[in-house]
């Protein structure tokens, strides 16, 4: 019966050890939470803005680079960004592009999309517009 003593002594001291310390882990811990997951969420949510500007300034970079060729079609820049987004997913959202150029003679394109980054957390939504400029293609004399 010794050996059996012994064993409870050595647990029950074990569980004293503590004092009143015993049960602080799972108080920090479920204060520390709450701020763990913001920052989660908060982190994914910046990427996730990111890859929205960077969908709008490759649409836009699209749109330049098809308005800029010699003699194109009024509005070939804008459906080509329309495109690029409508094939790009839902990375930007209500988004919205405009192609122009220079009146009356052509010479530098422009083209601005714009909208919204898809939203993780409930009721936060970060705008984006991105804007891409060149120059078009024309003949010159020599």
């Amino acid at each position: 019966m010794r050996g059996a003593g012994r064993i409870v002594e050595v647990v029950r001291r074990r569980l004293t050890a503590g004092g009143t310390e015993r049960g602080a882990n799972p108080v920090e811990l479920a204060v520390v939470m709450p701020l763990i997951l913001v920052l989660l969420f908060a982190s994914i949510q910046v990427a996730v803005w990111f890859v929205a500007r960077s969908t709008a300034l490759n649409a836009a970079q699209s749109g330049v680079n098809a308005q800029r060729l010699l003699q194109a079609p009024p509005g070939a820049g804008e459906a080509r960004a329309t495109r690029f987004l409508r094939t790009a997913g839902d990375w930007l959202v209500g988004w919205e592009s405009t192609c122009t150029t220079d009146a009356p003679e052509p010479t530098e394109v422009s083209c601005t999309v714009s909208g919204r980054s898809l939203s993780v957390i409930p009721g936060v939504s970060f705008p984006v517009r991105q804007t891409a400029h060149g120059t078009a293609e024309r003949w010159t004399t020599g």
